[in-house]
């Protein structure tokens, strides 16, 4: 009781001098919620009770004044605001990162180069955070990237001519010679739009889908991936659209052109156009995208080279935490 009182003081005294109250570890929590969509996800990889993570979101939701999550009977739905300030969340626990990096870090003045290779798909949603990660951390060292196919890249890193690649592992050709690192596992979802009949379904199957026109989107091996698993029940997709734009498909998913299958890390609930996007589960065996960092086996690799791998790493580490 004594703890609680010292705290609704200590919060009533930050609000009254117009601080913010949250802490770092809120942020932490928010971010978990709002990767794993619910609250007991959170809890799980977290290793905390969900008592626990539910306290710090109301809490949290106070101290800003917005309403964060949509509560419902399957988990929580991000709102708008939440949308908005989980950016602001991810940017200030990278800042917080790398500021303990810096006092840990010797090797800050270090020079080089870095020569880098992405897949298309993953370049604005892995590697960017990444490499700004990296580019402060290693301010000195100069750093280059070419965005291709996987095919070639895989071709580049044998030759030598990129140190390192972030790119879709899933389907990684030249097991033998390359050496990979798994950063991301992202599951397929169904996306749709506000108000679709599937939307409020108890399950959506396979089946459910392919009897709906569909938004395809052809990079790396999604289209692919998307085809066969779909052929696999000997019916030909409805395929209405096909971009290698994921905004494309984000547009014409939210206005009812069609729905998409995607992997989960490329989702986000809104269009360029504010309109809102629904995404759920689909029964039965969906691939896995798998997002690594791979390098050349059996030859040195640059102290550049090494760092930013290490950093990759141990940026997967954080977002596990």
């Amino acid at each position: 009781m004594r703890y609680r009182k010292n705290r609704d003081k200590a919060t009533a005294i930050a609000y009254r001098d117009g601080i913010m109250a949250f802490t770092i570890r809120q942020l932490q929590y928010f971010v978990a919620v709002a990767e794993q969509g619910t609250v007991s996800g959170a809890a799980h990889i977290l290793s905390i009770s969900q008592s626990a993570v539910t306290e710090a979101i109301k809490e949290l939701e106070a101290d800003l004044g917005v309403t964060l999550f949509d509560r419902h009977s399957r988990g929580l739905n991000i709102t708008h605001n939440g949308h908005q300030f989980l950016r602001h969340a991810t940017t200030i626990l990278a800042n917080v990162s790398d500021a303990k990096q810096a006092f840990e870090d010797t090797a800050k003045s270090e020079q080089g180069e870095l020569h880098l290779g992405v897949t298309s798909l993953v370049a604005g949603y892995v590697l960017s955070d990444i490499l700004a990660r990296y580019r402060r951390a290693y301010p000195q060292v100069t750093v280059s990237a070419i965005e291709d196919n996987g095919d070639y890249l895989e071709h580049l890193l044998i030759g030598g001519e990129i140190d390192a690649a972030v790119m879709v592992i899933s389907n990684l050709r030249d097991r033998l010679a390359l050496q990979s690192e798994i950063l991301e596992v992202s599951p397929y979802r169904l996306w749709l739009p506000l108000g679709h009949r599937l939307a409020t379904a108890q399950s959506i199957t396979l089946d459910d889908v392919t009897s709906e026109p569909l938004i395809m989107l052809t990079v790396d091996e999604i289209e692919e991936a998307t085809g066969k698993l779909l052929g696999a029940l000997g019916t030909r997709p409805r395929v209405a659209f096909r971009t290698r734009s994921v905004e494309a498909v984000r547009s014409l998913v939210a206005t009812g052109a069609g729905l998409s299958l995607l992997p989960d890390l490329v989702y986000r609930p809104w269009s360029l156009e504010g309109d809102r996007i629904e995404s759920r589960d689909v029964s039965g065996t969906l691939p896995m995208v798998q997002v690594g960092v791979v390098w050349r086996k059996g030859s040195p690799l640059s102290q550049a080279a090494r760092d930013f791998i290490g950093l990759a790493q141990a940026h997967r580490a954080t977002r596990l935490r």
